[in-house]
C-alpha cells in the first residue's frame, strides 16, 4: 500500500455538504428526498460533534424534471443538464474544503466527479463500492435506468448527455470497484476493455474488505498523482439485513461495522479529496438505523485524523496526562481501533475499568435502556434502581451498608471520612487527633488528601500543604504496622497489591497478619480494591487470597463495567453508621444510570466467575514469560490478569518498551519501578492471550543489549 501522510491540521477539516437531490436517473422518486432526510436525521451535527467545521452548503434539485413516463431521451437531457449543475456548484467550492456529496440517486455521480476534476486541475482517482457496475450505455442498457450508466459515462462512454458534462474524463488506471456482485456482460466487458480493477464480493469474502480497500487505495491514489483519489459509496453495496433502506436490494453484501472500519484509512490521507453516498431510501428507514449508518460512514472517513486531534489536545487540555501516540475511536471486546482504522489489543483495560471488554452488550443495553427512562435524580430523592444496587452490592461481598459515590478517588475519600469520624465518635479518639496509616508506593488517587499519604514525589510536589494525621509504612512489612499503630491510630489503608506502585505483591499471609494485629489494637482495615476487585486477580477479591474480609472495601473501576464512573465504599453499621444525613454526599454518587449498569456488572460477575478464567490465564501468562528468560526482565509478578513485567533498565525503559509494542499493536503502559503493565480485559480467550504473549516476548527479544543500544527515544511520560 503506498504510504499514506497524516492529514495536517487546520483548513483540511472544513467539511462542505452538497445534496442532490434527484431521482431523475432511477426508478424510485422517494431517492430526491435523501439529501433533506439526512439533513433532518442530524448528520452534519453528528459530525460536527467529531470535531469537523462542517456546512451544509445546499440541496440541488431538477429544474425542469420530464413528465412521468418520458422517454430515455428526454430523461438524459434533463439528467445531463442537472450534473451540470452539480458539477459547476463542485468545481467552484474552495480547495481547503473537503466536499461530502449526498444523493439522489447514483447517476449524480457523473456531476460530482467532472466538478471534482475540474476543482483539481485533473482527474482524480476513485475508489466505486457498489453492488452493480454502473458501466452501461444506451446502447447495453436493459432497464434503461440512467443510475445504470455514471461510470462509463465518467470514463467517456455513453450517451453524449452524460459524456460531455465539462470535465476531465477518469483515467480507468486509477478507478477500481470494490464489492460487485450484480452486473449484465456487457458492463463487466466495457471495464474489462478499460482495465478498470474489478474487487468483486467473492474476493472481498476471501482476502476480506481492510485488505481490498488497502489494494484500492494503491489503485486509485496512482504513482504521488496531484489531483488527489476519492470515495463514491452506493448503499446498495451493504448487506441488506443491516441496511435495508436502498434502492436495489441485493442479498449478501458489505458488513456495515467492517466497512466503517476499513473507511478510517482516508482519514490518513491527505490527497483524499471529496466522499459521495448515494442511493438512500428514506421512506423505507422507519426507524433510522440506515441513515446512522450513513453518518457513520461519513465520520470515518472524513473525520479528524490522529495529528490533528492530538494537537487540539495538546493546545486545549491542561497538561496533566502525556498520552501515548494513539487516537482511539471504538473498543469492543479486548480490542480497539484508533482513528485511522488500526486495531490494538487492550492490555490495560483502562486500570481495571474495562474488565468485561469493550462495549459489553449487556452492559451497553443496560444502560442504554437505563438512559431512556431516568439518567439522574440527585440522592434528594430515591430511585427504583439504587435499592437494588446497594442490596446487590452488600449481599455480593458481604456487607451491611453500602455508600455509593463516583470515582475511586472518591470513595477512598469516604473510607477516610468514616474512618477518622469512627475513630473519634466509636472508638474515643480526641477531636481532630485521628490517624490513618498508609503504605509506601500507594496509590489511591490524587486528591489534596490523598497525595498526603503518598511517597511519590511528583504526586506531593507543590500541591502541600497536607492534612495532618496521615502516615506511611513499608509495604509487606507486619512488624512496621505493629510499631506505627497508636491509640490514636483509625485505620490501616492498604491495597492487597499494588498496582501504580509496579503490581507489587505482599508476602504470603501478610494481609492475614495485618488483619489480626488490626483488630487486636481496635484499628479499622480498609482495603482499596479499586483496581484489583471483581476478579481482577484470581479472585472475587484479592483479600480472598489471604482469607481477609476487611472492615471497609473500596470498589471502583470495574463496577461501571467500563462506561462510566461507579464506584462504593461498604462497611458494616458499626463503621457506616456513624453518617448522619448532610455528612457526605454527591449529586451523581448512586445515580440510576450508574446503579443499573452496576447491578448488571455484579450480575455477571456470579454468572460467569471471571476470577477462574483470570487465574487460569494469569498463570499461562506469567509462565510463558518467566520462560523465555529474557535478558531484560529482572521479574514477573503479578497474580490472575494483573501482571507486571520489572525490566532492567540497564538494557531498557519501559516508557520506551511501551511505545514498541504500541507500534505491533499492543495498548499498555509503563508503571512505577521500570514494569510494563499487562492487564487485559477479564473476557480475554487463552488463544488472543498466547498471540500476544509471542509479540511481546518478541519485542522484548529484540532490544539488544546495553553496549550496542543506541541512545533510546525520550519515553512518553506516565499517564
Amino acid at each position: 500500500m503506498a504510504t499514506a501522510s497524516i492529514r495536517p491540521s487546520g483548513p483540511r477539516s472544513l467539511l462542505k455538504i452538497i445534496g442532490a437531490g434527484s431521482a431523475l436517473g432511477a426508478p424510485y422518486p422517494g431517492l430526491a428526498a435523501a439529501p433533506a432526510a439526512l439533513q433532518q436525521s442530524g448528520l452534519a451535527e453528528r459530525l460536527a460533534a467529531i470535531g469537523l467545521a462542517v456546512e451544509w452548503l445546499e440541496t440541488l434539485e431538477p429544474l425542469a424534471p420530464p413528465p412521468e413516463g418520458a422517454d430515455l431521451a428526454s430523461r438524459l437531457r434533463a439528467h445531463g443538464d442537472f450534473a451540470r449543475r452539480l458539477a459547476d456548484h463542485l468545481a467552484a467550492l474552495p480547495a481547503e474544503a473537503v466536499p461530502l456529496v449526498l444523493g439522489g440517486d447514483h447517476g449524480i455521480a457523473t456531476g460530482t466527479w467532472r466538478g471534482l476534476a475540474r476543482r483539481a486541475g485533473g482527474a482524480p482517482g476513485l475508489i466505486w463500492i457498489d453492488a452493480h457496475l454502473d458501466s452501461h450505455t444506451t446502447t447495453t442498457t436493459h432497464s434503461g435506468n440512467i443510475h445504470g450508466m455514471p461510470l462509463a459515462a465518467l470514463l467517456g462512454e455513453g450517451d453524449a448527455a452524460l459524456v460531455d458534462v465539462p470535465g476531465p474524463q477518469l483515467d480507468p488506471d486509477r478507478v477500481c470497484i470494490v464489492g460487485a456482485r450484480a452486473w449484465e456482460a456487457e458492463e463487466r466487458r466495457l471495464l474489462e476493455r478499460r482495465g478498470v480493477r474489478v474487487f468483486d464480493m467473492d474476493e472481498v469474502r476471501r482476502r476480506g474488505l481492510a485488505a481490498v480497500l488497502r489494494d484500492a487505495l494503491v489503485i486509485a491514489r496512482g504513482d504521488g498523482a496531484r489531483t488527489g483519489f476519492g470515495l463514491s459509496l452506493d448503499l446498495d453495496a451493504l448487506d441488506p439485513q443491516q441496511l435495508p433502506a436502498v434502492t436495489c436490494l441485493e442479498p449478501a453484501g458489505l458488513d456495515a461495522r467492517e466497512l466503517a472500519d476499513a473507511l478510517l484509512a482516508l482519514r490518513g490521507c491527505d490527497d483524499f479529496i471529496a466522499l459521495e453516498i448515494v442511493e438512500y431510501r428514506p421512506d423505507l428507514d422507519g426507524d433510522g438505523r440506515s441513515a446512522r449508518w450513513i453518518t457513520e460512514f461519513a465520520a470515518a472517513a472524513l473525520g479528524p485524523g490522529s495529528a490533528d486531534l492530538r494537537a487540539r489536545e495538546l493546545r486545549y487540555g491542561a497538561p496533566n496526562y502525556a498520552p501515548l501516540p494513539a487516537v482511539f475511536s471504538r473498543g469492543e471486546g479486548v480490542w480497539l481501533w484508533d482513528v485511522e482504522g488500526r486495531r490494538y489489543l487492550d492490555m490495560m483495560s483502562a486500570y481495571s475499568a474495562v474488565s468485561f471488554g469493550h462495549s459489553h452488550p449487556r452492559l451497553v443495553r443496560a444502560l442504554t435502556e437505563q438512559a431512556q427512562r431516568l439518567a439522574l435524580t440527585s440522592r434528594a430523592f430515591s430511585s427504583d434502581r439504587l435499592p437494588v444496587f446497594l442490596e446487590r452490592l452488600c449481599t455480593t461481598f458481604g456487607y451491611e451498608r453500602a455508600l455509593p459515590v463516583n470515582t475511586g478517588l472518591e470513595a477512598v475519600e469516604t473510607a477516610l471520612k468514616a474512618a477518622r469520624k469512627w475513630g473519634h465518635k466509636v472508638k474515643g479518639i480526641a477531636t481532630d487527633r485521628a490517624e490513618i496509616i498508609a503504605c509506601e508506593g500507594n496509590f489511591h488517587g490524587r486528591s489534596i488528601a490523598i497525595i498526603g499519604m503518598s511517597s511519590h514525589r511528583q504526586y506531593r510536589d507543590g500541591f502541600g500543604p497536607f492534612p495532618p494525621g496521615l502516615h506511611r509504612i513499608p509495604f509487606g512489612d507486619v512488624a512496621a504496622l505493629e510499631a506505627a499503630i497508636t491509640p490514636n491510630t483509625a485505620a490501616f489503608l492498604v491495597e492487597p497489591i499494588q498496582g501504580e506502585g509496579g503490581i507489587i505483591v505482599p508476602p504470603p499471609g501478610y494481609l492475614s497478619r495485618c488483619a489480626e494485629i488490626c483488630r487486636r489494637h481496635n484499628v479499622l482495615l480498609i482495603a482499596d480494591e479499586v483496581q484489583t476487585g471483581l476478579g481482577r486477580t484470581g479472585r472475587l477479591l484479592a483479600c480472598d487470597h489471604d482469607g481477609v474480609h476487611p472492615d471497609g472495601l473500596i470498589l471502583g473501576k470495574a463496577l461501571g463495567g467500563g462506561l462510566l464512573p461507579a464506584s462504593a465504599f461498604l462497611a458494616d453499621r458499626a463503621v457506616m453508621d456513624v453518617f448522619r444525613p448532610g455528612d457526605h454526599g454527591s449529586t451523581f454518587g448512586g445515580n440510576p444510570l450508574a446503579a443499573a449498569v452496576g447491578t448488571e456488572v455484579l450480575a455477571l460477575l456470579a454468572e460467569t466467575r471471571p476470577w477462574e478464567h483470570a487465574e487460569r490465564l494469569g498463570e499461562r501468562l506469567r509462565a510463558q514469560l518467566r520462560a523465555a528468560a529474557l535478558p531484560v526482565v529482572r521479574e514477573v509478578r503479578g497474580r490472575g490478569l494483573l501482571v507486571g513485567v520489572a525490566l532492567d533498565p540497564a538494557h531498557a525503559e519501559a516508557g520506551e518498551v511501551a511505545l514498541r509494542l504500541l507500534a505491533r499493536g499492543i495498548a499498555t503502559r509503563d508503571t512505577n519501578g521500570n514494569v510494563i503493565r499487562l492487564a487485559p480485559p477479564l473476557t480475554i480467550d487463552e488463544a488472543t492471550l498466547d498471540d500476544a504473549t509471542t509479540l511481546i516476548i518478541d519485542v522484548l527479544a529484540a532490544i539488544p543489549p546495553p553496549a550496542s543500544r543506541p541512545a533510546a527515544p525520550a519515553a512518553a511520560a506516565k499517564a
